[in-house]
């Protein structure tokens, strides 16, 4: 099969609605013939107190996704080596699928810092790269590339770690996480006790 794919980089410590809206943005509302959410495994460099583990993560995802058929959870970097680089991902990745053409999904804060990240000027020069504003975050001057395109995508200001947070106390996370997100989470204990 071929066509553009969005690939979507993220922890989703958990999925929440604020990730599913974006995605099904660019997927219903640009040229990508469909988005896969890359669900990025554990980086060993950082603390792992906060991290649910990579196949919770995974499975939220696509309990988040249901039936979406442009949609796609990937974990494909938990085959790759660790810490996982983007540009390795996608180099990896077009051997797999020679026919596809893969673009970066990320925020304007990413796009800001990207000139740090790996081989940033490959990305630049082989891909494009949509990006989505944070209401209040610079973009930085990338974004005047060639091949970085912005979209007025509705974001909401949800993050994970609030999330996690009222998980931890007992509260509702009700409409912040996808409904099949939510029933799971009820019938677990993930994100409901401290990690040692």
């Amino acid at each position: 099969m071929s066509g553009k794919v969005g690939l979507f980089f993220g922890s989703y410590n958990p999925v929440h609605v604020g990730h599913m809206i974006i995605a099904n943005y660019m997927a219903t509302q640009t040229d990508l013939s469909e988005v896969w959410l890359v669900v990025s495994p554990h980086n060993p460099l950082k603390p792992k107190q906060t991290l649910a583990r990579d196949h919770d993560r995974l499975h939220l995802v696509r309990l988040a996704i249901g039936d979406n058929p442009l949609l796609r959870v990937s974990d494909i970097e938990f085959h790759l080596p660790k810490p996982s680089y983007t540009v390795d991902t996608l180099t990896y990745l077009h051997e797999k699928h020679p026919t596809r053409q893969f673009v970066l999904i990320m925020g304007g804060d990413n796009l800001a810092t990207l000139h740090k990240w790996k081989n940033y000027e490959v990305l630049l020069r082989d891909y494009e790269i949509y990006v989505y504003e944070r209401a209040g975050v610079e973009t930085g001057p990338l974004v005047n590339h060639a091949n970085v395109k912005v979209f007025d995508v509705p974001v909401m200001y949800i993050s994970a770690s609030y999330i996690r947070e009222c998980l931890l106390k007992g509260k509702s996370v009700q409409y912040l996480v996808p409904d099949a997100v939510f029933q799971y989470l009820q019938h677990t204990n993930l994100y409901r006790k401290s990690s040692s």
